[in-house]
């Protein structure tokens, strides 16, 4: 069955414009609150959210759905993706439901659920959820309506969870570190993590209103930590995005550290610490270097499609632990169900104070391939899978690369774009190969 509303990471978009308008949001939490009562005598479900200002409003339409349905709800008010997931799990509840849009600007709003066990739901689950939406509302007798409550403490049990990711033997005492939360569901947070375990914090993208998340700082806008981490002579700087499930970090020198390598930083402390490590799982897009690096340890790495949701999928099938994107959505499943820019963070660091070393010195050895990425608009209806002159080209590029690059043609997900990627030990020969391929279907 296609799906209609879910995509890869729950429901998202415009506030205002469908889905995400409260008649539907309601509508939706109605249907999921009869899926649960299926299964469940009395279910419950938590409600966590990111700074946005129609968060209000979403809140109130999903708690009514849930009640309307004889669901009881518990309010976490502004919390990260990642605490959500934890609390669900602590709290033996039902289901765990985020209000987000993740990186995406103040205007646009999304819906994401975790099962009782912190984890993404399967597609299985969310047409189940569709099919319900096709269905007349049932309203329970009043005497079975859900009941609302807050946990007024639910940002003090997270951040108790994420210090206790880090090793109890460490502390980041003598350090300063920039904490950027994109003004998002982190901002109170973040800075109190790093604090409690340590660090002086100098706290950049904290202070939201509602209609300035992830505007000009956070991971998605790293240009604004490295400077911050420049201005106060700092030793590192972590900036999050707006749900706090990905990071970018920055060191002394104001150099930004990938998804990509932050994998390899945690893979190799483990392997520092005598810790098995069988295999580690990226994307499609993850840098040619960092799997050559990791094989030279004896670790397998697998690559995943594009999206967290897929690496984690692949880490259950293989049953390996570490994983991740280049974009700074990383999983350390021995840590954390799902991805955690703040659980990251501290892996990271958590080997960088364990050895006494940057992340720089860490990386020694593992320089990132230049990645040449253009996108190619096309007209519509092109047929761009059976364009005989494009996977020559392919062909011709594969040969001249070898085992020195690689080349990944693929489509948009949200747009009529084909994107190309040439990946190169010499910049300019990735770029001219890359430009090659967008020329055949220009």
């Amino acid at each position: 069955m296609a799906r209609q509303y879910f995509g890869t990471d729950g429901i998202r978009g415009t506030v205002g414009q469908s889905p995400i308008t409260p008649d539907f949001i309601l509508r939706l939490a109605h249907a999921v609150g009869r899926v649960l009562k299926a299964h469940e005598a009395h279910p419950v479900v938590l409600i966590g959210k990111d700074t946005r200002i129609s968060g209000y409003m979403l809140e109130s339409a999903l708690e009514s759905g849930f009640n309307s349905a004889g669901v009881d709800v518990v309010l976490l008010g502004p919390v990260p993706t990642p605490a959500v997931a934890y609390l669900t799990r602590a709290q033996r509840a039902s289901l765990g439901v985020v209000i987000s849009a993740s990186h995406n600007p103040f205007a646009d709003n999304g819906i994401k659920f975790f099962s009782a066990q912190g984890q993404k739901l399967s597609d299985a689950w969310e047409e189940t959820v569709e099919a319900r939406l096709q269905e007349a509302p049932v309203w329970v007798d009043s005497a079975a309506l859900g009941k609302t409550r807050r946990l007024d403490d639910a940002a003090g049990r997270y951040i108790e969870f994420c210090k206790s990711t880090f090793s109890n033997d460490l502390t980041l005492k003598g350090l300063k570190i920039v904490v950027d939360a994109a003004h998002g569901a982190a901002y109170q947070i973040a800075p109190k993590v790093f604090h409690e375990l340590g660090a002086e914090v100098v706290a950049i993208g904290c202070a939201p209103d509602g209609l300035n998340i992830n505007k000009g700082v956070g991971a998605t806008h790293p240009e604004a930590l490295v400077q911050a981490v420049k201005d106060h002579s700092a030793n590192y700087g972590v900036a999050l995005d707006g749900d706090a499930d990905r990071l970018q970090l920055v060191d002394a020198s104001g150099r930004l550290f990938n998804g990509d390598e932050l994998l390899y930083l945690m893979v190799a402390d483990r392997l520092a610490r005598d810790e098995a490590v069988p295999g580690a799982v990226g994307t499609l897009m993850t840098n040619l270097a960092v799997e050559i690096a990791l094989k030279k340890r004896g670790v397998q790495f697998e690559r995943a499609k594009v999206g967290d949701r897929y690496v984690l999928e692949v880490l259950h099938d293989k049953g390996w632990l570490l994983g991740g994107e280049g974009s700074g959505h990383l999983l350390a499943l021995d840590k954390h169900t799902t991805g955690d820019g703040l659980v990251s963070a501290l892996q990271v660091l958590q080997a960088c104070v364990g050895s006494g070393q940057t992340m720089a010195q860490l990386l020694e050895g593992v320089s990132l391939f230049p990645q040449t990425l253009i996108n190619v608009r096309l007209s519509p209806g092109f047929d761009w899978q059976g364009h005989a002159p494009l996977w020559a080209a392919k062909q011709a590029v594969e040969t001249e690369l070898g085992d020195t690059g690689r080349v990944l043609i693929r489509a948009s997900g949200t747009e009529p774009l084909v994107r190309v990627m040439v990946e190169a030990r010499d910049a300019v020969q990735a770029r001219q190969c890359a430009e090659r391929l967008a020329d055949t279907l220009r």
